[in-house]
């Protein structure tokens, strides 16, 4: 969890560089913070959760392959599979928008001097 952290931190900090004169222009024509926040943040989002909709029948159907196994099995519940989506869904908007806001708080004026 930590190392798919870390790869959607550099994946968001790499988009975001490429996208500092983009930021830029659009908070010199008035965009405001959040707006530009949920923009950046919406396209990371989305990819995990159609990662999560393809992951979660594949999982299950191995899960209950593998529990099929045993003698004394236990049920698994689509509430588990929600509860980790959720927590998932958290750490990916928490780690994306760090990236985000820290890009969008910036002057414009600096970012579009950049080369």
């Amino acid at each position: 969890l930590i190392i798919a952290s870390l790869g959607l931190f550099g994946l968001a900090s790499f988009s975001i560089s490429c996208r500092v004169k983009e930021i830029g222009i659009r908070k010199t024509l008035g965009a405001s913070t959040a707006g530009l926040v949920v923009l950046l943040s919406t396209n990371f989002l989305l990819l995990v959760t159609i990662a999560v909709l393809i992951s979660i029948p594949v999982t299950y159907y191995g899960i209950e392959k593998w529990l099929e196994l045993y003698a004394y099995r236990i049920d698994s519940h689509l509430f588990t599979f929600f509860l980790g989506f959720m927590i998932l869904f958290i750490i990916a908007l928490l780690t994306v928008s760090s990236q985000t806001l820290k890009a969008a708080s910036r002057n414009p004026v600096i970012s579009l001097r950049a080369d």
